[in-house]
């Protein structure tokens, strides 16, 4: 805990951003840490709550309740509170490799099950831990440690983000010789290409870590497409285990009359593109760019938000994002109680910045698109949506009801599909054999993580379905621990 009376003393405070008129120039980060004295307040908050829920980690309502990856949070809060900065950074590099990384773009189910939360506003927690993991970074304290000793077993793990890297850094502590292959130009998978660089600085902050991994002996193979140019059969040969950590990239598609037009995208080939531009050093010449276009996102989660992000750096014409669920409540509703995720209306980053240049949240709720209509030239030029009503049918189940009247038709040059994922891609499991679950992930068991084939390992997306970069790396570090095990007999890893 922090200071016994600090939650009585201190209100909740937040990192001031910078403001979406100045950030939508650039590409740059847009948070800020807080001054010390004001971090050291906010851990002072964390009172003696006897079961910390925090950091418990679980599923209520199929949403995370608590840190998927347990870290020790009161125990940093009150280090912070002390002024025990490398003290902090240590517990929290005990359960998170990467607090950098959820530090920056964990959605904190930690804070929507902060016992303070109950009755008041809960602990500043994600701010603290991305202070910490900031200040050992700029402290050097934050340094590669190569193992002591080396196996003689060699791991490929399948792919590089947030859980491969989790895995490969476990691995790779055990003493194992990883490789790391990655079908992209560059490693870091969705913490390269799936989330925008001003949410998640790509130079400075993911690949500094990807270095620090190299300097430890990961190793790591770009433009290794398991299936394509690399073949399955020949890992299996070659290494004395494999960690498929590819995520769910395939995405919900919306099959509607024009959907074939130019200018109608998934979400993650545009945020790939507009990233690959920024790297190589010209952000305006992205391969699908939202300048001077009427701008449509069909999603209202995070994806979707970058969606909206990106384009108002980009210089869109205007935009607007179509979300088929109702609004949120502003309040947690009475069957949505702590400590579950809270589902409440918030405006995110994205829509922060399109209400500043065009006055309003762009969302628009219980609204779902017919068809796409194309222009003289042959390319997309309008959409058509409707509202809908959510009723229950016959079997008790909630459909989408279309509400005689209310169609609308808008101009749009780009329509961003950001509708969520199916599950993995389908190539590499029939690749290598691995039977799939009811769902088409690749079928292991939570705590075991092993697949239909022996030596074969899955984690992450791929086997859990879409879900939250902390839990990627909590998959990646138990996917590890049963990885050793299965090698060495035994296993010390946590």
């Amino acid at each position: 805990m922090g200071k016994p009376t600090g939650f009585i003393e201190y209100l909740r405070e937040l990192p001031v951003d910078r403001t979406p008129k100045e950030r939508v120039r650039d590409w740059n980060e847009f948070h800020h840490n807080m001054e010390e004295r004001h971090l050291r307040q906010q851990g002072a908050r964390c009172m003696d709550c006897g079961v910390p829920f925090c950091q418990t980690g679980k599923l209520i309502s199929g949403m995370a309740a608590g840190c998927p990856v347990n870290n020790l949070i009161p125990e940093w809060n009150d280090l912070v509170y002390r002024g025990l900065w490398h003290e902090a950074l240590d517990r929290l590099h005990l359960t998170n490799n990467f607090p950098e990384f959820t530090g920056r773009v964990c959605p904190a189910p930690c804070e929507g099950s902060c016992v303070l939360g109950m009755n008041s506003t809960p602990v500043t927690i994600k701010a603290l831990e991305n202070a910490i993991i900031d200040k050992g970074f700029e402290s050097g304290w934050v340094l590669p440690h190569a193992p002591p000793r080396r196996t003689d077993k060699k791991v490929a793990v399948i792919g590089s983000g947030p859980a491969g890297l989790a895995a490969a850094a476990q691995l790779n502590r055990a003493g194992h010789h990883v490789t790391v292959l990655e079908r992209a130009d560059r490693p870091g998978g969705l913490l390269m290409y799936g989330i925008p660089n001003m949410k998640l600085d790509k130079r400075e902050v993911v690949l500094r870590r990807i270095d620090l991994l190299e300097r430890e002996g990961v190793k790591f193979l770009c433009n290794a497409d398991v299936g394509e140019n690399v073949e399955g059969l020949l890992l299996l040969r070659d290494f004395n285990a494999v960690v498929c950590c590819t995520g769910a990239t395939q995405a919900r598609e919306l099959p509607i009359e024009g959907r074939e037009l130019k200018g109608v995208h998934l979400a993650m080939d545009y945020l790939t593109a507009s990233t690959q531009a920024l790297l190589n050093g010209g952000a305006e010449h992205a391969a699908i760019h939202a300048g001077g276009k009427d701008v449509i996102v069909i999603g209202g989660g995070d994806t979707g938000t970058d969606c909206v992000g990106s384009a108002m750096r980009q210089g869109c014409k205007s935009l607007t994002q179509i979300e088929i669920l109702p609004r949120p409540p502003d309040e947690r509703a009475a069957d949505n109680p702590w400590p579950e995720w809270p589902k409440v209306y918030k405006l995110d980053y994205g829509q922060e910045e399109a209400a500043a240049r065009f006055g309003a949240d762009p969302r628009t709720y219980v609204t779902t698109v017919k068809k796409f209509v194309g222009g003289a030239d042959g390319a997309l030029a309008q959409l058509v949506t409707v509202q809908i009503k959510w009723e229950k049918n016959a079997a008790g189940q909630f459909t989408a009801v279309e509400q005689p009247g209310s169609e609308r038709t808008l101009p749009a040059q780009l329509v961003l599909l950001a509708m969520g994922f199916t599950g993995p891609e389908q190539s590499l499991p029939k690749e290598l054999g691995v039977t799939l679950d009811a769902r088409g992930n690749m079928q292991a068991e939570h705590g075991r993580y092993t697949t239909s084939v022996k030596g074969i390992f899955a984690a992450g997306d791929c086997r859990r379905g879409q879900s939250l970069v902390v839990w990627a790396i909590s998959e990646g570090r138990g996917a590890a621990r049963e990885c050793d095990r299965y090698l060495m007999g035994k296993t010390t890893l946590p």
